[in-house]
């Protein structure tokens, strides 16, 4: 029964207004994490550098859209739960086809 309530408002639930303002600033400190991450990538001595910023990048992407998806989960914005699913299967997607031809 509990299931059945929760999938009724993950359907019905509109977003609100503020929800584009909580997108940039979740996405901020993701931003900032990344470019001193890049920024010590470059200043290292390792032959592999495009596969560390590779894989640091899909995951402070899967990161960003795992928050997304508790949030939208919280908020019974089913929405933002299937967007926040289907960005992480384009980046796990998108990450294998990179390795691919690596």
């Amino acid at each position: 029964m509990d299931n059945e309530n929760k999938l009724k408002k993950l359907v019905t639930t509109h977003r609100n207004r503020g929800e584009g303002e909580s997108w940039v600033f979740s996405v901020i400190p993701v931003g900032v994490a990344f470019t001193f991450y890049m920024l010590f990538i470059m200043t290292t001595d390792l032959e592999n550098k495009d596969v560390f910023m590779v894989y640091g990048a899909a995951a402070a992407f899967i990161g960003l859209e795992s928050y997304w998806i508790v949030h939208g989960w919280r908020r019974n914005h089913g929405s933002t739960v299937v967007l926040g699913i289907l960005g992480v299967v384009a980046t796990l997607g998108l990450l294998s086809l990179y390795l691919s031809f690596k």
